[in-house]
């Protein structure tokens, strides 16, 4: 069988399955990786490797086996050393080896924003140590944010409006980091009136840019996302340049999810992934083409029409309570009758195969006539599913 392009995809989650069915329908061969068998995007990719994507010479073993066109990352904890030396010798790393290595580590694309390009960030130190956290509250202030430098879905992350839990605040934020770097990122606390996510396309014709996405966050983890975000005219173009500037010092192709806080008056930049977001999983119901077909299409240098709204939309997550890999789901079919009986609903259940607290098993979406109803009618499908354990 004759593909357009063979992608060897690193990370296999819920994005990662997003994303294989986004390209396989541009006729694209993925061969999708992850530490576990049958992760979700394994389920619907052509072929699957199994290994951690730390592991250096598994991942250039799995490249050199397969030889594919593009090697796309969907998760952070990578050896981008190895992706590095493979894009020396001629493999296509989406975007670049040089954004994943700059935006695995959160003080590294920090400096970029901040030092290199000038960009409007909140006060931070780094620390490698508690005695360090206390120190660094001396320049930021409490309340502070701390997280590690390197995590996924903002786990690890929390706020501390006291000294006296900073231990607490250090220690969860150890205790999940990703990688081998036991460092985190103390921030001034910024009291922003709301964040967003701007899906920001590189392609080979320029720059595109999604409408603003609303989020809100538990945990540090996203809980549900809206679109459009109402926002000023004047902020948002000062996130778009700030997106841009950004992603054009990073290069290649794919999109970027950049993510800023916004206060009365100003656009702050806060962090940035070079792939699909997860509060951009509502595009799977608001845009004309998902934050998916964005990526996919930008990485196989297909043109991307004008990005349009087909209205108000939102996300709610369906989250499990418990560890288990004997469980099912409950509910779908009341699920998908809420609303209006002209409003459109839908879910997405991930097909993870086993739980935990607070892991992401599914998400709900919605359409409305403004994003307030869409985002009620969004967490009533989510709260319909129940997951039922055996």
């Amino acid at each position: 069988m004759a593909f357009t392009a063979k992608i060897l995809l690193l990370g296999s989650g819920e994005l990662g399955r997003e994303f294989v069915i986004s390209a396989k329908r541009l006729g694209a061969q993925v061969i999708a990786c992850d530490a576990y068998d049958d992760a979700p995007a394994m389920q619907v990719a052509d072929g699957r490797e199994v290994f951690p994507m730390l592991d250096g010479d598994k991942l250039r073993a799995a490249a050199e086996k397969h030889r594919p066109d593009f090697i796309v990352p969907e998760v952070e904890a990578i050896r981008t050393e190895m992706l590095a030396e493979l894009e020396q010798e001629g493999f296509t790393v989406v975007p670049s080896a040089r954004a994943t290595i700059m935006t695995m580590n959160r003080d590294r694309i920090r400096e970029l924003a901040a030092v290199d390009l000038g960009l409007r960030t909140s006060r931070y130190r780094y620390a490698e140590s508690y005695d360090e956290v206390v120190a660094a509250i001396a320049h930021t202030g409490l309340p502070c944010v701390i997280k590690p430098v390197m995590s996924s879905s903002g786990k690890g992350q929390s706020t501390v409006r006291a000294e006296a839990d900073l231990k607490t605040a250090w220690e969860y934020a150890v205790a999940n980091m990703r990688g081998d770097r036991a460092k985190v990122i103390v921030e001034e606390f910024v009291p922003f009136e709301y964040e967003i996510t701007l899906l920001t396309v590189r392609t080979r014709d320029g720059i595109v840019f999604c409408p603003p996405i609303g989020h809100r966050q538990e945990r540090g983890d996203y809980q549900e996302s809206w679109q459009p975000m109402a926002m000023r005219a004047d902020l948002l173009q000062s996130a778009q340049e700030m997106a841009a500037k950004v992603v054009n010092d990073l290069g290649g192709y794919g999109i970027f999810g950049v993510e800023f806080f916004v206060t009365r008056d100003e656009v702050i930049f806060s962090e940035l992934s070079p792939r699909p977001h997860d509060t951009g999983m509502v595009t799977l119901a608001s845009q004309n083409l998902s934050e998916f077909d964005l990526h996919a299409r930008a990485i196989l240098g297909l043109p991307i029409p004008a990005v349009t709204l087909r209205g108000a939309a939102a996300s709610a997550v369906i989250l499990a309570d418990r560890a288990s890999d004997a469980f099912g789901f409950d509910g779908v079919a009341d699920a998908l009758s809420t609303g209006r009986p002209d409003q459109q609903v839908d879910i997405r259940l991930f097909g993870k195969p086993t739980t935990r607290p607070y892991r992401r098993m599914g998400v709900a979406l919605a359409l409305g006539t403004d994003t307030d109803e869409a985002r009620k009618t969004a967490k009533e499908v989510a709260d319909k599913v129940r997951i039922t354990y055996r």
